[in-house]
């Protein structure tokens, strides 16, 4: 059998470059998608499918978490709480999910057993990201050593091919791999025209201006 991965992807285009790159390693895709009521959450799902469908997923799966709005306390998914505008400060900001890649990554892990997966891709950025503290290396390493010490019959590896790659530097690489980069969404306010100043816009295009091309999606500002 073909070696497979389990790739998550949230529609952005860090994800859909991890994706392709799991796929022109040789795996066949299995593409991971979590819908967990995120302010962006249709538009998400619709880039999502696109992408999986550009890389030639053998098959996908939609999970609903719907408990991460009951957990609230960030500003994707408690609608009391604005996303930020004013720019990127130090430290975690409110837009920081709890523990939201562990979580991904466990039910990853458990898809992984079904499909008889033997990695799971996941589009992390430590080096250039907005300090959200489940992207970190040192946190990846510890979630993989902590899932194959659950797992039965198989040992995963979680592949974070961009964790120490710029926005730049991922821009340039999708590009040189033929990600369409008009099929991934990023704005965490917007799902008709990127708002273009939340932080997440902000790096998107920070990328754009570094790699020297105009990014393909619409902006408001």
């Amino acid at each position: 059998m073909q070696k497979r991965a389990i790739c998550i992807i949230s529609g952005g285009m860090d994800s859909a470059l991890a994706a392709t790159i799991a796929k022109n390693e040789g795996y066949e895709v299995v593409a991971l998608h979590f819908n967990y009521n995120q302010r962006t959450q249709d538009k998400e799902l619709e880039c999502f499918k696109k992408i999986a469908k550009d890389i030639d997923a053998i098959a996908t799966e939609v999970i609903d978490l719907d408990f991460f709005k009951d957990i609230g306390v960030n500003a994707l998914t408690d609608d009391t709480i604005e996303v930020p505008t004013e720019g990127i400060k130090p430290g975690v900001p409110i837009t920081y999910v709890p523990f939201r890649n562990g979580i991904f990554l466990s039910i990853a892990a458990a898809l992984a057993q079904k499909y008889e997966a033997e990695a799971i891709f996941i589009g992390v950025v430590e080096e250039d990201s907005s300090g959200y503290p489940d992207c970190r290396e040192d946190f990846i390493k510890a979630m993989q050593k902590a899932i194959n010490l659950g797992l039965n019959d198989i040992t995963l590896e979680i592949k974070t091919p961009l964790i120490h790659l710029s926005k730049g530097d991922i821009v340039k690489k999708a590009l040189e791999l033929g990600v369409k980069l008009e099929h991934t969404w990023s704005c965490y306010k917007n799902s008709d025209k990127a708002c273009g100043v939340c932080d997440s816009c902000r790096l998107r295009l920070k990328g754009f201006s570094e790699a020297g091309v105009k990014d393909p999606i619409e902006y408001e500002e």
